[in-house]
């Protein structure tokens, strides 16, 4: 694995724990939680742009003129 994609799966494992961690406590900690996602969504944007598209087949048909004059 590729050092850049082992920043990315670390980011959005620690944002996902930092959000539950925010989550879980009686008296919600807001700045906490939206650090936690902020890092998660991080990971996960990079992870995704960092994906290749898959390549499309040139599936096309070619029609057949039809010359005929009625």
């Amino acid at each position: 694995m590729q050092k850049k994609y082992f920043k990315y799966y670390i980011s959005i494992l620690l944002g996902a724990v930092i959000a539950i961690y925010a989550n879980a406590n009686e008296e919600q900690n807001l700045l906490l939680l939206i650090g936690g996602i902020m890092i998660l969504m991080y990971g996960v944007f990079n992870l995704q742009a960092s994906i290749p598209s898959k390549k499309e087949k040139e599936s096309f048909v070619e029609s057949e003129s039809n010359n005929e004059e009625e």
